[in-house]
């Protein structure tokens, strides 16, 4: 169940902060709105990672549909010739 509190509680804002745990954020309201997200800093990271990775997926993506994919036989060959070289 989401922990939802009005941004005044953060006049107390130890209490706010004890509430926030991995994977159970605090929601503020303001106005009787959603506004702001207090989060765990694994979390964010976790979030952050998983942003970047699908950026990155999507760029691939995008340049195999422009470019062309690549057989699982290129990618081996080209993996065996990297390691080659090392």
């Amino acid at each position: 169940m989401p922990n939802i509190k009005p941004i005044s509680d953060l006049r107390n804002y130890s209490d706010v902060l004890r509430d926030v745990t991995v994977d159970s954020p605090v929601f503020l309201t303001k106005n009787g709105r959603g506004r702001y997200a207090i989060i765990d800093i694994q979390d964010y990271e976790e979030m952050k990672a998983t942003l970047t990775l699908m950026n990155e997926l999507a760029k691939g993506r995008k340049l195999g549909e422009e470019k062309g994919w690549l057989s699982s036989d290129d990618v081996r060959a080209h993996f065996k010739a990297k390691q080659n070289s090392v």
